[in-house]
């Protein structure tokens, strides 16, 4: 499973607001396809998928503000309603660690 997370988007630009998912969880997805974009006071970003696979769940719903580096989705290499669903299962789970760690 890949994370897909808020690129760079300029130097002093810190967070951004997902302003559009072009593709859904459980979409077939090709490298360097569009999955969403980010718009900034500054700037309009969209962020590609870095690799083929299958879009999991959306963590960052459109109009979220979200910072540098935030967690937006996942793409995972299985085709099946069962692959996609222990994806979630782990992405889940890692989302409660990642949120333990921010608060502690």
């Amino acid at each position: 499973m890949t994370d897909v997370r808020v690129p760079t988007l300029g130097e002093s630009v810190t967070e951004a607001t997902v302003a559009t998912w072009f593709k859904q969880p459980g979409d077939s997805i090709n490298i360097d396809e569009m999955l969403c974009e980010l718009e900034t006071d500054k700037v309009t970003v969209e962020v590609p998928s870095p690799v083929a696979g299958i879009m999991g769940e959306i963590i960052a719903q459109e109009g979220t503000v979200v910072s540098m580096d935030a967690l937006l989705t996942t793409i995972g290499e299985g085709t099946t309603k069962n692959q996609m669903m222990k994806q979630k299962t782990r992405l889940k789970r890692k989302m409660k660690l990642e949120l333990f760690h921010v608060q502690k």
